[in-house]
């Protein structure tokens, strides 16, 4: 299959061999499980790879409500008639495509089960609502993200389901490299991407502060385009950095502090 233009390729900065790898599990038809915290680049990274290698890409948001015709498809009612209308997972198997179910264990267990078929040996996709049976074309590929960091008893991956995937995984970039992504996502200059992940590392290691979640690559991208598009330092991380960690009163002033032991005034 033909590759895109690098022009038109979603930025990336990779980490280690995850291109390779993944390209690796492409061509021997093996899905891909990619876990990892909270903005780190999964979802990016496969929205690079599906580029890179010129297939379609279909994402699904998976959430408690997600049913299996969410995935498959449904009937519906038009002009006085029913007509079948495929699901995501349907398109992307007729499409030869990538499917990507993002945070996967936040959809129900029962519905995650459809993807079974898919991610063995048998590559094939029942829609038992029309008794068409699709059999995955050698393109298509199924990825699937969840974050550990949120997994309980309740919402944990089964076995059966893990054990199906080749897996990958993230986590937060040497600062090198963060500093990279930075400069690439946003073209801010060398030293802000510098100051911002001193920052975002300085935050990542804080013991006393009670949070569900650390400062990600993601906000501190969010943060550096604020400052390059001019708004104060101080303010620009104070909106995309502590107030999206947390609605604690003392604990943003304890993150703040962070800030301003950089941008301080």
């Amino acid at each position: 299959m033909d590759m895109r233009a690098t022009a038109e390729l979603p930025y990336y900065a990779a980490a280690g061999n995850e291109i390779e790898l993944f390209e690796h599990a492409w061509k021997n038809q093996l899905p891909v499980l990619i876990k990892g915290p909270t903005g780190v680049g999964k979802t990016r990274f496969v929205a690079y790879m599906a580029a890179k290698m010129g297939l379609p890409l279909f994402t699904v948001a998976c959430h408690d409500d997600l049913t299996a015709a969410d995935l498959v498809g449904r009937h519906l009612l038009g002009d006085g008639a029913t007509y079948w209308s495929d699901g995501p997972l349907t398109r992307a198997v007729r499409a030869g495509g990538i499917c990507y179910l993002d945070e996967v264990v936040e959809a129900r267990k029962d519905t995650t089960v459809v993807i079974h078929p898919l991610a063995d040996h048998r590559r094939s996709l029942p829609i038992d609502r029309t008794g068409e049976t699709l059999a995955a074309p050698p393109s298509f590929m199924l990825v699937v993200s969840y974050n550990p960091g949120y997994q309980n008893f309740l919402k944990g991956m089964k076995p059966s389901t893990r054990q199906r995937f080749v897996s990958l995984r993230f986590d937060f970039p040497e600062a090198s490299r963060e500093e990279a992504i930075l400069v690439g996502e946003t073209g801010c200059t060398p030293l802000l991407a510098t100051q911002l992940v001193s920052i975002g590392r300085a935050l990542r290691a804080l013991k006393d502060v009670d949070l569900e979640e650390v400062a990600s690559t993601r906000l501190l991208v969010y943060a550096a385009l604020l400052i390059r598009d001019g708004l104060d330092p101080v303010e620009a991380c104070r909106a995309a950095l502590v107030e999206s960690l947390t609605d604690d009163v003392e604990v943003a002033a304890a993150l703040l502090e962070v800030v301003l032991a950089t941008f301080g005034r």
